[in-house]
């Protein structure tokens, strides 16, 4: 069967697919959450289109509270699954997007929306070949059941409660990340940096902070108040942007200064292709802030994280071949002079990582610094060993399908559902050399990859869940 022929005859259909999912504003709607909406209203609009086009198609499908839901297709003990996920990260400063963020809109072969790439564009292309192989008729001897999650981008909660009900699958896949295929995922922290001083607002120089909305997003945007700072405050901001090469604001309320710079957003996992606005910001204004808890709280954050992503400061630095280098993203800085500082870190770890004794080697440096770490939230490595029977068929069917028997098997400091599977990976659907944009303005699909990704997928359903 030329399964890219066949993605190629349905491109029409698949197009349409994913702009009517990508219309879905599915970001977490904090004000639409209720007891039987765990996730606002959008994400579980998505949830509910996508199953209702696996009713359409005469397959089974189920509901699991609102949380996560799945569609099945095939019969047999063994269960294949596809882990997809249709909630979405905010879209950040809309003035940032060439076109509207929920838009769908095509242009010089790319599909343009928040969650083209990460992850309805991917999740679509799972969906057509699911309906691809049913249609060929081809006889399956596994049930092949794409799993849809409404929580990856927030904290995995769709799949935690969705796992407690049904069953794990035998083998499966998150088409997620990359191709050839990811067999290593980084550990994902979330650690929380709490000053353990506050100032007297009638004293203090910083009054507020506050950058970033996701620990998992590069913040774009900063914003601080300050109030008693030199003359040459004005002049000193100008010069920093300028220097930097950085877009920022200065206003004056009566005696009080707020200011703001603009950055560039990225996915936590690469903190350096971003542009971290708060970081910047306390860079900045470390030059000159002197009072106690002002000057202590911009000092932390820019000693800690100006020009490192890999937290060498606090000794939590580490790198192994199987996954490469540990980064920190600080996703999260608020500062009030009533009730101090707080950052919110998404910490990548290596797979060999030594969590308890760099965690326990940092706890005092932090302190020293006067503020306290906490562990808000662990997620252990993944890993799949290249050897595994499950890893070569998956890696030489891309290699069939592309002709690329160059690249190697990866590794992501990303978080996918595969690593809540006993054996699973990400594939796909990124290719070799394609820039990443999740997470970021503009983000997009290329068409051409997404009929390719279908191909690849469709191939994968048979050779794994086939009779042979």
């Amino acid at each position: 069967m030329d399964w890219l022929q066949a993605a190629k005859e349905r491109q029409d259909e698949l197009i349409q697919d994913l702009q009517e999912l990508v219309q879905i504003n599915s970001v977490l709607d904090e004000n639409t959450i209720t007891t039987e909406v765990p996730f606002g209203d959008g994400p579980l609009k998505a949830l509910e289109w996508l199953l209702t086009k696996g009713e359409a198609e005469g397959l089974q499908t189920k509901n699991i509270d609102n949380y996560a839901g799945h569609i099945q297709m095939g019969e047999g003990d063994d269960l294949l699954g596809i882990l997809c996920h249709v909630d979405v990260v905010p879209v950040g400063d809309e003035t940032d997007w060439t076109y509207p963020p929920f838009s769908g809109t095509v242009a010089d072969g790319k599909l343009f929306a928040r969650g083209a790439i990460d992850d309805k564009g991917p999740t679509i292309a799972a969906w057509m070949a699911m309906k691809l192989v049913k249609d060929a008729g081809i006889e399956l001897n596994k049930r092949v059941r794409m799993i849809i999650g409404t929580d990856e981008e927030t904290g995995f909660r769709c799949v935690d409660h969705y796992f407690k009900h049904e069953e794990m699958p035998t083998i499966g896949f998150a088409p997620d990340a990359d191709f050839p295929l990811i067999n290593a995922e980084k550990g994902i922290a979330e650690l929380v940096f709490s000053q353990n001083r506050t100032g007297d607002a009638s004293k203090e120089q910083l009054l507020l902070f506050n950058a970033g909305k996701r620990p998992n997003m590069v913040p774009d945007f900063a914003k601080a108040t300050v109030q008693f700072v030199s003359e040459q405050f004005e002049q000193n901001f100008h010069t920093f942007l300028s220097k930097n090469q950085l877009e920022g604001s200065l206003l004056i309320e009566g005696s009080r200064y707020i200011i703001t710079i603009k950055g560039k957003a990225a996915h936590a996992m690469e903190p350096e292709k971003g542009v971290n606005a708060a970081v910047y910001l306390t860079a900045f204004l470390q030059q000159e802030l002197t009072t106690e808890a002002s000057k202590q709280f911009v000092d932390f954050v820019a000693d800690v994280f100006y020009q490192d992503h890999y937290g060498n400061k606090l000794a939590l630095q580490f790198e192994d071949a199987m996954s490469g280098k540990t980064t920190l993203n600080p996703g999260i800085v608020t500062y009030d002079v009533t009730k101090g500082g707080s950052l919110v870190i998404s910490m990548r770890y290596s797979v060999t990582y030594p969590f308890d004794e760099k965690i326990t080697e940092a706890q005092p440096l932090a302190v020293a610094k006067g503020f306290s770490l906490d562990i808000q939230d662990d997620s252990k490595p993944h890993y799949v060993s290249e050897d595994d029977e499950f890893i070569q068929t998956l890696a030489d069917i891309y290699r069939r399908q592309t002709g690329d028997y160059e690249t190697p098997l990866l590794s992501t400091g990303g978080g996918t559902y595969a690593r809540v599977m006993k054996k699973g990976v990400a594939f796909g659907m990124l290719f070799p050399g394609e820039p990443d944009v999740a997470h970021r303005a503009d983000e997009f699909v290329v068409i051409e990859n997404l009929i390719k990704a279908t191909a690849i997928y469709a191939e994968a359903i048979v050779e794994l869940a086939g009779n042979k």
